[in-house]
């Protein structure tokens, strides 16, 4: 599954355009290297989001096309 799609299924960013965006503006990172938009997103990554004050890190643990907003937490685990 394309990056910009992860993150907009499992709600980490709200719409996928601004998932877009922020992957073009570099501010997207997995396995510490700068991430593309159609970057392919697989179970065990690691993927950074610095958008806003506190820089969000968190683990693959699913890619599923299509979750419900109540599960779309078991799809990645957050890392400090």
């Amino acid at each position: 599954m394309r990056l910009d799609k992860y993150l907009k299924v499992t709600r980490l960013i709200k719409r996928r355009t601004v998932a877009n965006e922020a992957c073009d503006a570099g501010k997207i990172s997995v396995n510490d290297k700068i991430a593309r938009a159609s970057y392919d997103v697989k179970v065990g990554d690691i993927i950074e989001i610095n958008m806003g004050q506190k820089p969000l890190k968190v683990k693959v643990l699913n890619v599923t096309e299509y979750v419900k907003k109540e599960d779309a937490a078991d799809n990645y685990q957050v890392i400090d």
